[in-house]
């Protein structure tokens, strides 16, 4: 249910302007364009990694807990532009569907500033807040 602020916010909202739309759709390109090529070359790093080679070659323990580090954190940074990948794949989606720059939470338009910053969000800052606070801790490997 909105509360009162909300759907006052929801009336005073501006859509966002064809022109507007069409500038983050050409950085959301550009930066999958980025993100596709940092993940290739990742790739081929990884087969080409001395370290990679050393996790069979170690002779300690250490070394091979080094190893095998190195190895995670190259995997978590494919991870990563992986998801964001994802996410880009969304925003293109909810901009297709005359979604885009609407809040999913609240329905309410988003901050132009928010969508140059961070083009794929998909809640306006305010939902965005309540989701972390909520779901905070969730999915998080504990050690």
């Amino acid at each position: 249910m909105l509360s009162a602020r909300q759907t006052v916010s929801r009336e005073e909202s501006v859509m966002l302007t064809e022109y507007q739309i069409e500038a983050l759709k050409k950085k959301l390109d550009e930066r999958l364009d980025e993100l596709c090529e940092e993940v290739r070359r990742e790739l081929l790093d990884t087969e080409d990694q001395t370290y990679i080679k050393l996790a069979g070659q170690v002779h300690d323990i250490g070394e091979e807990s080094v190893a095998d580090l190195l190895v995670d954190l190259q995997l978590k940074e494919i991870e990563r532009h992986i998801e964001e990948i994802k996410g880009i794949e969304a925003a293109f989606s909810r901009i297709a569907s005359a979604k885009f720059g609407v809040c999913i939470d609240c329905q309410v338009t988003m901050e132009l500033e928010r969508l140059e910053a961070y083009p794929i969000a998909k809640r306006c800052h305010r939902c965005q807040e309540n989701h972390e606070r909520i779901y905070a801790g969730i999915n998080r490997s504990s050690m």
